[in-house]
């Protein structure tokens, strides 16, 4: 470090200059940081720094306009992934637990006639229905209305605390838009590799699909970050091992199409250039909802 003639620094001096040379977040005092916002000049985290015409900026100064002799709205703080920033950025995933419960509710109320008018099947006899019924027989929503639907109390209590506890944080961080792009895209991957590979008269339904997806969006965000990734792998690896167990009859195929495609969205969302950032999050988006239509497609062309 350069000294200023005349002023010689002691070990204590020094200890203190070390002590001061990484700063913590203001909004996050548990992370360090060398990055401070060029208006306001309080230290920001890589969540925190949006970007500016020199350096970055914190939400707060953002928000407010402060400096720039503008309304607040002409410069709207945003996300990592250049979603706008949002006084609920939890708002979503409470929708999404919402409908999930209430889906849930009204299987209890009206019974199986009901998870089988709407769970995801391939083709086959379906006796409340009395009729042949599945995805291969033009009943594609299945695969949309499947992610709505749980098969008790302890598949939609631990998919719902699930959702709480990874959804809500990556929908701070994506923005609502690409958030919901991630959910669905993942969801709807998840029911395309259940349908192309299991038993056209197995049943499958859960959130479990999109759930996963969230979690491998989730760890992408995290090594994006530079932030420990342990405690995700490890519950992800936890999850796979519950997947794979023959003693809990669970669609694997659904979970490790949500996963595979929650990474390449994840990716797609966090790692996008600033220039063509939309084009390429909501193009990858659409390569892989073209890959589950040909899937899908494959599939009923196999069935039918």
């Amino acid at each position: 470090m350069d000294q200023a003639p005349g002023s010689p620094q002691g070990p204590q001096d020094q200890g203190h200059q070390d002590a001061q040379a990484l700063p913590t977040c203001y909004r996050h005092p548990d992370r360090e940081t060398g990055v401070r916002c060029t208006r306001c000049e309080r230290p920001i985290c890589p969540e925190c720094m949006i970007s500016a015409s020199v350096g970055f900026q914190c939400p707060e100064c953002v928000r407010t306009g402060s400096g720039t002799g503008h309304a607040p709205s002409a410069s709207q703080p945003r996300t990592l992934a250049g979603g706008t920033v949002t006084a609920d950025p939890r708002l979503l995933t409470k929708v999404l637990i919402g409908l999930n419960l209430a889906f849930f509710l009204v299987q209890q109320a009206v019974g199986d006639r009901f998870t089988d008018r709407f769970d995801l099947i391939g083709r086959a006899y379906v006796p409340l229905l009395g009729s042949v019924a599945g995805v291969a027989d033009g009943q594609w929503y299945r695969m949309l209305t499947a992610m709505f639907l749980h098969g008790s109390y302890v598949h939609i209590l631990f998919n719902m605390l699930s959702l709480w506890w990874i959804g809500g944080p990556l929908e701070a961080a994506l923005g609502r838009a690409r958030y919901l792009a991630l959910y669905f895209v993942s969801g709807l991957a998840g029911s395309a590799l259940s349908y192309l590979l299991a038993a056209p008269n197995q049943p499958s339904l859960g959130a479990s699909g999109a759930i996963f997806g969230l979690f491998g969006a989730t760890a992408v965000l995290l090594r994006r970050l530079k932030y420990d990734m342990r405690p995700v792998v490890a519950l992800l690896v936890i999850n796979l091992i519950f997947t794979f167990n023959p003693a809990f009859n669970i669609a694997w195929q659904a979970h490790i199409g949500g996963l595979v495609a929650g990474v390449v969205v994840g990716y797609a969302m966090v790692h996008a250039p600033r220039e063509r950032r939309a084009l390429i999050q909501y193009g990858v988006c659409a390569v892989v909802l073209a890959l589950v239509v040909v899937a899908t497609l494959v599939r009923t062309a196999q069935l039918t």
